[in-house]
């Protein structure tokens, strides 16, 4: 039996065409800034979201824990939702590598207010951390893909420039929320002092997530980088892959989403099953019966060939993407109807 996997987006193979263009690629040394191939992809980003300049890097964990040491210094805090990614699955890289507080806020299923943040903000007092830096995930991993409302980040940003704070955006799943919405990336792009965007979940892509924002900040960036032991040679083939993906697999990210809500449906259809989150993007997160744990659950979805991943004691996650289609959707239907 083949398995269908739903674990998670990040389980995506290159295609046959986004191959051939890894292997057409033009490459150097990207740590001297000679691979040209690289250094294209970097300007694509950033002139597709408004930035002066972006930096290539392995991944979406590296590319926000740069962002947070750029931003802040030993001692100051960084302020944002409890189900933040950057604080949950970044392995304590905020006060690892940056000697940070955190200031971990209750929002709408990981979706901070312009009223909540400025509540939170620290008093200008010797007992208290510096409130430096504030981070948004767009969408929400653990809120169910959940999208923020692009007026109520504006009114975040205001926030930050009246107190004198950088705003930086986990867009791990961005262009999920962008093709949602209908939004552009330049309305994103002038907001955030910097931005991490990943091309290895929905678009598809091997390896690799980008951090962009001004020349300043990028050229500082590159140095944390470095220091981080994230500077690579030959790179232009994983960027080759990363524009493939940026011309090619973005419109198509609302199939997944569609693909989510079907699934969402079958699973509604379960008396196991007692909520689901709304589902705005690729994302499904359902909760269980008390009785039974989501170790169990994911263990009984092995025997009919589907993987899914436990996202707490007693939820699970699903995720659509690139290689999930149609046919592996009936086919899900039809093995969960057995269960």
């Amino acid at each position: 039996m083949k398995m269908i996997e739903l674990r998670s987006d990040t389980f995506t193979k290159p295609t046959k065409e986004m191959l051939e263009a890894m292997f057409a690629a033009e490459v150097g040394d990207d740590v001297f800034e000679e691979d040209e191939t690289v250094k294209a992809l970097e300007q694509k980003a950033a002139l597709l979201f408004g930035y002066e300049a972006g930096l290539f890097c392995t991944s979406g964990t590296m590319t926000n824990q740069i962002a947070i040491n750029v931003h802040v210094k030993q001692g100051d805090e960084v302020i944002c939702d409890k189900l933040s990614h950057v604080y949950m699955y970044e392995g304590g890289g905020i006060a690892a590598n940056s000697h940070a507080s955190v200031n971990l806020l209750t929002g709408d299923r990981g979706r901070l207010t312009a009223t909540m943040v400025e509540e939170n903000i620290q008093p200008d007092n010797v007992h208290h951390c510096v409130s430096r830096l504030v981070s948004l995930e767009n969408t929400v991993n653990k809120g169910g893909g959940a999208i923020y409302d692009l007026n109520e980040i504006r009114k975040i940003k205001e926030v930050c420039k009246k107190h004198n704070m950088a705003l930086h955006l986990d867009g791990a799943r961005i262009f999920n929320a962008l093709v949602e919405t209908g939004e552009t990336p330049r309305e994103y792009g002038c907001l955030f002092d910097s931005m991490s965007v990943c091309l290895s979940k929905g678009l598809g892509t091997p390896v690799g997530s980008l951090l962009l924002g001004t020349e300043d900040f990028i050229y500082q960036a590159r140095r944390v980088r470095k220091r981080f032991g994230g500077g690579w040679r030959q790179a232009g083939y994983l960027a080759a892959a990363g524009i493939y993906a940026l011309d090619h697999n973005i419109l198509r990210l609302k199939e997944d989403h569609a693909r989510a809500k079907e699934i969402a449906k079958i699973m509604l259809a379960h008396p196991e099953v007692t909520e689901i989150l709304p589902v705005d993007t690729n994302i499904v997160i359902f909760s269980l019966k008390e009785n039974l744990t989501s170790d169990d659950y994911t263990k009984q979805l092995l025997t009919k060939g589907i993987k899914a991943a436990p996202f707490g004691k007693h939820q699970v996650r699903m995720v659509t993407h690139l290689d999930f289609n149609d046919h592996h959707l009936e086919e899900f239907r039809k093995r969960m109807s057995g269960v």
